[in-house]
């Protein structure tokens, strides 16, 4: 996958908003907090990344884009419920749009392998981005349109973009798994190589 060049168009396709954003940091006070939704693997990852970002009021890990109701962890890991696993980050707009959420979003996993992250196989650790808006679909399916048309990736990207439904809060031991597990054999062997991956290409973004 070709990082450096997928940090280099997202960059790129976000630099449009990127005057109004700093106008708005600098003329706005109060908090405009908002919430966006995605699936990007497994969710003890995602949540320790996006939590390290700056405007990111907090990340939960959860389930949506199934049928079943109240689904449990046991239930989605058959991969029969259609659920996948995701988090819910609030933020504060005005510090982070949502544009940067994409950018990070897409520079820390696949999304071009369909139903598999790594070695997490199953529509579970599907890519997929739930919007709350036609904004946010739009904004997100430009996003996908200006990496496409740059040939970010050797294959095609099969980010799913769908109309958030319920978000289904996970177990509350998945909750911030990683900071409370950070000696678990996942988190060493998986995470916390693209925690370092991620907070040398974000440096600029994290919290201080």
């Amino acid at each position: 996958m070709k990082r450096v060049l997928i940090l280099f168009i997202i960059i790129i396709s976000a630099n449009s908003f990127a005057k109004s954003n700093i106008d708005k940091k600098n003329t706005m006070s109060e908090n405009k907090i908002e919430t966006a939704i995605f699936a990007n693997g497994c969710f003890w990852c995602t949540e320790a990344i996006f939590q390290l970002l700056e405007g990111v009021e907090s990340v939960s890990s959860g389930y949506t884009g199934g049928k079943l109701k109240n689904p449990t962890y046991k239930e989605i890991c058959t991969g029969k419920t259609g659920h996948a696993e995701a988090i819910k980050i609030t933020y504060d707009s005005n510090i982070i749009s949502y544009q940067e959420l994409l950018e990070v979003f897409f520079s820390t996993h696949d999304p071009t392998t369909l139903n598999k992250q790594g070695y997490d196989v199953g529509s579970q650790y599907r890519s997929a981005i739930f919007y709350n808006s036609i904004e946010e679909k739009n904004i997100a399916e430009n996003f996908i349109d200006e990496l496409t048309k740059a040939n970010v990736f050797n294959k095609p990207i099969v980010t799913e973009v769908s109309k958030l439904d319920i978000f289904y809060s996970a177990e509350d031991y998945h909750q911030n798994y990683y900071n409370n597990n950070k000696t678990q054999g996942y988190c060493t062997a998986v995470i916390n190589p693209k925690l370092e991956k991620f907070i040398k290409n974000f440096k600029s973004k994290l919290k201080k």
